[in-house]
């Protein structure tokens, strides 16, 4: 059973505000709280392992499944791999994310690795949202893993957001692109206090014809400090971007490594990189239309991670 609390975690990550109709699998405090499959997409717990196997058939077609995760135990560090096969010919939707509620001087964390297989000529969309809340002093850490395999003319869309209150995070992506796929990675990250997070991202176009585009929008307020590294390895005739643009506040830090690494005469790998703060000009235009400072700041903000 949820309680308020759960059921404000599992809005914050994932959207839902009940539980949703098709397949999902719900884990709360390490164990699973709730599982259902379809027609379509089965899920099987991964023998001797916290983890699960989400497989998906060829041919699916707008469906979706939900697999969030819940902590609310104090002292609790979760640690899964979830391994997910998407057949030829799909379109579906993966929503995922974790969130934390932290009520004690004891830190609490999850560790989450997520593996992709995407099948011939299939679109995936996966959407990952990481929160955390409570008065508690304890750390709350969230280190994700997601490694995508792309077969020939794949699509794969990431949406991956950190969202707020969470202290400690190693994020890394990693992924392998087959000939005609396409990967497109947007990661949202806002980090305050003396919060960290570091983004490792390796990206490898392998076939003829991929393409890979990955941006990462960051927010670094009070004295937090963010790390974004990326390399795209291009070993094909291929098409490779990184965007990475930062808005500093207060005393953060941020510090941006984009990389670019050609292994094909007929690569064409591209990046920009900027550092700013929030114009002055935005802020009083908003604020000469009603708005106080602080709201000003808030709206410019959600709209870069936007």
């Amino acid at each position: 059973m949820m309680d308020a609390l759960d059921k404000e975690l599992l809005k914050a990550v994932s959207g839902l505000e009940q539980i949703p109709k098709g397949a999902y699998n719900i884990r709360k405090n390490g164990k699973l709280l709730t599982r259902n499959v379809s027609a379509n997409i089965d899920i099987e717990s991964l023998e001797g392992s916290r983890g699960i196997r989400v497989i998906i058939k060829p041919g699916t077609k707008n469906e979706s499944v939900h697999i969030p995760v819940i902590l609310t135990e104090a002292g609790l560090y979760d640690v899964v791999f979830n391994e997910f096969i998407v057949g030829d010919d799909c379109d579906v939707t993966i929503v995922a994310g974790c969130g934390i509620h932290c009520g004690s001087s004891e830190s609490e964390g999850h560790e989450g690795v997520h593996q992709f297989n995407v099948g011939k000529n299939s679109r995936m969309k996966y959407v990952e949202k990481h929160y955390a809340t409570g008065d508690g002093t304890g750390k709350r850490i969230l280190n994700p893993t997601t490694k995508v395999f792309l077969e020939e003319g794949a699509r794969a869309e990431m949406e991956l957001a950190q969202i707020g209150g969470v202290d400690d995070t190693k994020r890394v992506n990693e992924a392998e692109l087959e000939a005609n796929s396409m990967l497109l990675i947007t990661e949202h990250v806002l980090t305050e206090r003396d919060q960290q997070a570091v983004s490792s991202n390796t990206i490898m176009l392998n076939g003829a014809g991929s393409r890979a585009n990955m941006v990462s929008r960051s927010v670094i307020k009070g004295s937090s400090r963010q790390i974004f590294n990326a390399l795209m390895e291009a070993r094909a005739k291929c098409f490779g971007h990184i965007e990475c643009d930062a808005i500093i506040m207060d005393n953060g830090i941020n510090e941006t490594v984009p990389a670019l690494k050609a292994l094909h005469p007929d690569a064409e790998l591209t990046h920009e990189a900027s550092i700013g703060k929030i114009a002055d000009e935005q802020l009083l235009k908003l604020m000469c239309l009603g708005m106080s400072y602080d709201d000003a700041v808030n709206t410019i903000i959600q709209g870069f991670l936007k």
